[in-house]
């Protein structure tokens, strides 16, 4: 009799763990409280990229002239775009409704809580109650917009979250973003692009906290350039409601300030989701909410696993899906590990920034004993071609046994050209192993390699430093 397993959530994590016991011969039912996809699909991840591809057309018709394209106009139809946004959301989540229904996984629409470790209670959209008992399980209920202790935040209509920020009825002429995170400097960027002036305000000494330092100094320069105004180490103390929308009063090394804008953008990252499952009841533990598991993502319950965001970890969609495959691989007899090791971090600015394995400042942290190596894209021909060359390839490889620890990539197309170095980390690939690997021409890839032959001192397209 096969057995039968319960998943919460549907979202990247839920509704790939979902399939992929289907195919292993579970009877499958997947809880939903609002959406399939759920927040990457819906309100995340993709929405999100729709609005930063709007964005980067309107910035290459910017560009068309030195290109010899005339564009007589370049106006922005905001209800198109939104459009866009709509339709490109439904048609994915419409395609993972047909997937669930191709693998035969019974959807249950409802809000799910335990009653014990062996029982849920359903409350559906329609009022009606349902006990629901169960072989295994997996929590993927997900994360929401984290609201920081600021005064004024909650009571200001001006002050928004990233959905919000999605479904805006026009385009503000100002905002201010709180947080220097990837939804804030994502969002800053699109906004930036389609006329709205910009400022974000980031309490850390640096944007993108978790990315290399070298690379994210080098973003900030370039966002700068773009006309968005950046404070670090700033700390917003109050917000207040005003005719135009909102004032933000900040604390900077140099004194306090205050800046007015139309929208104030609240991007200081997101929180797990999880009071409403009543984990007592099952006696799963947690730290305030954040759900604990081992590496084959199981909870301290026998039967019962968790993923995704869940878990307070990384907040990324990829990695949700990758645990989902884990975790019901492992339900159904497999001996699987969860090694985020080849997760690659992705933020869709204008130059796109990647990185996977270990940044810099994390070799400084392990002492370990490395070398880098650096091409800049304005050697390299498509490069040139995309955006004047702007960015670099950065790789960071092991002295002793040569191995690759980390790739950053900033430049266009980055978030694509991630996955080789991702693949290098995984394989636990050397310099040589890249370096003996033929890159296509003109490509952008052809930097990698590059980077890689930096590494050696024996870079091809720019002068080498002496080892």
């Amino acid at each position: 009799m096969a057995q039968k397993v319960v998943v919460i959530g549907a979202g990247p994590g839920g509704y790939v763990a979902a399939i992929r016991l289907a195919q292993l011969g579970a009877e499958v039912i997947l809880i939903e409280k609002d959406k399939l996809g759920g927040t990457c699909l819906n309100v995340g991840c993709i929405p999100t990229k729709v609005l930063l591809h709007c964005a980067e057309v309107v910035t290459n018709l910017g560009e068309a002239q030195e290109l010899g394209v005339k564009v007589d106009s370049s106006s922005i139809n905001w209800d198109k775009v939104q459009e866009k946004r709509k339709k490109i959301s439904s048609q994915l989540v419409m395609g993972v409704g047909s997937l669930v229904k191709a693998n035969k996984i019974k959807l249950i629409e409802g809000s799910a809580s335990f009653v014990d470790k062996h029982t849920l209670n359903i409350v559906k959209k329609d009022k009606t109650e349902e006990k629901l008992t169960f072989d295994k399980l997996i929590i993927a209920s997900g994360s929401v917009p984290a609201i920081p202790p600021i005064p004024g935040v909650k009571e200001c209509p001006a002050c928004i979250d990233s959905t919000a920020a999605l479904e805006l009825d026009k385009v503000p002429k100002s905002m201010l973003v709180i947080g220097g995170g990837v939804i804030g400097i994502e969002m800053a960027t699109a906004y930036s692009a389609f006329g709205t002036k910009v400022t974000i305000v980031e309490a850390l000494p640096k944007i993108l906290p978790l990315m290399d330092g070298e690379l994210s100094k080098m973003l900030k320069k370039s966002m700068q350039e773009k006309n968005i105004e950046i404070l670090t180490g700033t700390k917003v103390l109050s917000v207040e409601t005003t005719a135009l929308g909102a004032n933000v009063n900040v604390e900077t090394e140099q004194g306090n300030k205050s800046f007015e804008a139309e929208k104030v953008l609240v991007a200081v990252g997101r929180r797990t989701y999880t009071e409403s499952l009543d984990l007592a009841a099952a006696g799963i533990a947690n730290d305030r909410g954040r759900i604990t598991v081992n590496d084959k993502m199981q909870t301290n319950v026998e039967g019962i696993y968790a993923i995704g965001d869940c878990l307070g970890k990384v907040m990324l969609a990829h990695v949700a899906s990758a645990q989902g495959e884990v975790a019901a691989e492992n339900i159904m007899g497999a001996n699987k590990q969860f090694n985020g090791a080849t997760s690659p971090s992705c933020v869709y600015t204008d130059p796109e920034f990647a990185g996977v394995g270990l940044t810099e400042e994390q070799a400084k942290e392990q002492n370990k004993d490395y070398e880098v190596g650096r091409f800049p894209l304005a050697a390299n021909g498509k490069a040139l071609i995309a955006n004047g060359g702007q960015g670099v390839v950065k790789v960071i490889k092991g002295k002793e046994y040569n191995e690759i620890l980390g790739v950053h990539i900033l430049g266009p197309r980055a978030t694509d050209l991630i996955a080789e170095a991702a693949l290098m980390i995984g394989m636990e690939a050397t310099a040589e192993d890249v370096i003996e690997t033929i890159h296509a021409h003109p490509t952008l890839t052809e930097a990698v390699r590059e980077a890689v032959l930096a590494s050696e001192g024996i870079a091809i397209h720019i002068p080498n430093k002496k080892k």
